[in-house]
């Protein structure tokens, strides 16, 4: 689908210009707590979601000091915040339908936040069950195409279990089952191709195009949900014109 970009795809564009270092480490140190205690203990060996959140937190260079505290106030062997996961849905401009992750002390003071944020951006608040049923939990990860050939990447990517691979403009999009996920990120990792992007993410069944107001009012409420300070991943199923998104980049 050349010459559009779908979300996921924008975030990343848009990471390169963002400077939100301060709230991406309050973020990462979240789910370290939060992986260490839900995940299956302090030990990345045996912990695959541990292993995720230290990666992260490493390629966003947090210290090392901070990645070892996070890790034991979940364990518990700090004192430290309890923070529970919560998932709110919802519609946007457009009907576009949203999913939000979040990790959170406070739920009544997150929802309220959540749902004012969709009010002031030309959206609504669904009940839980509303949109869930548009997205599936899948492995997702973008190659930029100039880090290998498509034939050699299929190759790399069908040994290790992934499901699926498309081109998407410059990029090429990876998609795994959960399951396979780590497999296929790590067989990557082995042949030097660098991922642009590579996490568990919840890929809509469809897509929603957007354009002119619409996609601008979209891109400010998906932006605001992502600043939202106990937001740690918020999806939506619309495509948007890479020229909308360059008008609006450039405001």
């Amino acid at each position: 689908m050349s010459g559009h970009s779908k979300w996921a795809s924008i975030k990343h564009k848009k990471a390169a210009t963002d400077a939100r270092r301060g709230q991406m480490f309050t973020k990462i140190i979240k789910e370290l707590a939060v992986a260490a205690r839900m995940g299956g203990g302090g030990d990345p060996d045996t912990n695959s979601r541990l292993r995720k959140a230290i990666a992260d937190a490493k390629a966003a260079n947090m210290p090392a000091d901070n990645i070892k505290r996070a890790i034991m106030k979940g364990t518990g062997q700090l004192e430290g915040m309890s923070y529970e996961e919560m998932s709110y849905e919802g519609y946007g401009p457009g009907g576009v339908a949203v999913f939000i992750e979040t990790l959170t002390d406070n739920k009544n003071r997150t929802v309220s936040e959540i749902r004012h944020i969709f009010s002031k951006h030309g959206g609504n608040l669904g009940e839980s069950g509303s949109v869930a049923w548009m997205f599936q939990r899948k492995g997702y990860i973008v190659v930029e195409q100039s880090q290998a050939s498509e034939d050699e990447l299929m190759d790399i990517i069908l040994e290790a279990g992934a499901d699926d691979l498309k081109e998407d403009g410059s990029n090429y999009e990876i998609f795994t089952s959960p399951e396979n996920y780590e497999a296929v990120d790590k067989a990557l990792k082995d042949n030097n191709i660098e991922a642009a992007v590579s996490n568990l993410s919840m890929i809509p069944q469809n897509y929603i195009q957007l354009e002119g107001k619409k996609a601008e009012q979209c891109l400010k409420l998906m932006d605001a949900l992502e600043d939202q300070d106990d937001a740690q991943h918020v999806w939506g199923n619309f495509d948007i014109d890479e020229d909308d998104i360059s008008r609006y980049s450039g405001q």
